[in-house]
């Protein structure tokens, strides 16, 4: 393999070790924030929910934050394949003309443009959504508690300093500032257990649908919050990668009960998961946290990731791509508003990926443990 890297924790080492990676093994798919880093996994989702998964008959949790959760709600809808496709055409060709004068677009005018794209993309199809009769989706946000209970000039920056600061000591601590909202289709159990962080569980209804999809998209200073979602506690509800950049969860433990505010407690999993978590991701470590970036401590893989299989792009593969990186949101600011430019740039990145895809769907013909490193 030139272009994808296999990663897996024990105990799915030892599963494939002894069975290879079924379709059927498949219990949870995460998808990470992450902006247009997202991009490089299209062909990878195409192939996964277009022809693999289809092939079998259990359930699966698909878990996402920001354009993970995009990307998730996308996999929920008929034909996936189309549906990803369009996605990938409409996400490279995101603009934001500027106004004489503006160095940056400012967050309402992102935040109303960004909405209504969304409900052209999911216009009329959100109970396919809802309804799908395997997938359940759960989508990811964060919810500000106290001084970033509501949006503000002042209120944000100082709010999210104190997470910033608190998050630095322990990151549980930071649930003062922010928790964890996840919004479930089918009065599903969330697929992972919730001791780690503060939690809230709400029903996915059409309702609240393309509310609860932007605020998860929505990074602070870049886009507005979203407020009172309906159906979930009141307050500014944000991007879900700020709580969960890369959906760092316990997956490997058995869930627990978390307070749903819309229809009492849902359901729990008294056995646990009974399978693998596949992670198409854009790198090898899964961070916790938005604001764990800089905190390399907090990179390594944990017990939580101990059922996972995680398929990133090699290192020296992306080095090839257009000036050696992942598309990503740097790019909007070095190509400005020369659109083609950046278009062509991304396209290049997406159409070249169709290798990761290609190679992980040869593996699975023939699996190797060789060819599986540890996460």
């Amino acid at each position: 393999m030139r272009a994808l890297r296999i990663y897996a924790g024990p105990r799915a080492r030892k599963h494939i070790e002894k069975n290879g990676l079924g379709a059927s093994d498949i219990c949870t798919v995460p998808g990470a924030a992450g902006g247009p880093k997202g991009l490089i996994l299209g062909p990878l989702d195409r192939f996964i929910f277009g022809r693999w998964l289809s092939q079998t008959p259990q359930p699966v949790d698909l878990v996402g934050a920001s354009i993970g959760a995009w990307r998730m709600a996308t996999a929920c809808l008929n034909d996936p394949v189309v549906a990803f496709e369009r996605l990938e055409h409409d996400y490279i060709r995101q603009h934001y003309e500027l106004q004489p004068g503006e160095k940056r677009p400012p967050a309402q005018r992102i935040s109303e443009l960004f909405g209504q794209n969304l409900q052209a993309f999911y216009g009329g199809r959100v109970n396919e959504v809802l309804s799908h009769p395997r997938y359940k989706l759960h989508i990811v946000t964060a919810r500000g508690r106290h001084i970033l209970g509501r949006e503000g000039s002042w209120r944000t920056p100082l709010g999210y300093f104190g997470a910033f600061v608190t998050n630095t000591v322990h990151r549980k601590a930071m649930g003062a500032w922010l928790e964890r909202v996840v919004f479930s289709s089918g009065h599903a159990p969330l697929p992972f257990a919730t001791g780690d962080y503060r939690t809230r569980q709400v029903a996915l209804s059409e309702a609240n649908f393309q509310a609860a999809l932007q605020a998860s998209c929505s990074i602070p200073f870049v886009l507005q919050a979203v407020h009172n979602i309906p159906g979930a506690p009141p307050g500014a509800y944000w991007d879900g990668g700020i709580t969960d950049y890369h959906l760092h969860l316990n997956y490997a433990a058995a869930p627990g009960a978390t307070k749903n505010v819309a229809d009492d407690v849902y359901a729990t999993k008294a056995d646990g998961p009974n399978g693998l978590v596949l992670y198409p991701h854009f790198q090898k470590e899964v961070v916790p946290g938005w604001l764990d970036k800089t905190l390399r401590w907090r990179h390594k893989a944990t017990s939580f990731l101990d059922n996972m299989v995680l398929l990133a792009p090699d290192p020296d593969w992306v080095k090839t791509l257009p000036h050696g990186k992942l598309p990503d949101r740097t790019d909007f600011t070095h190509y400005g508003q020369d659109l083609a430019g950046r278009v062509k740039a991304w396209q290049t990145a997406t159409r070249a990926s169709v290798q990761i895809a290609d190679e992980f769907e040869a593996w699975l013909q023939k699996p190797d443990l060789g060819q599986v490193r540890v996460l």
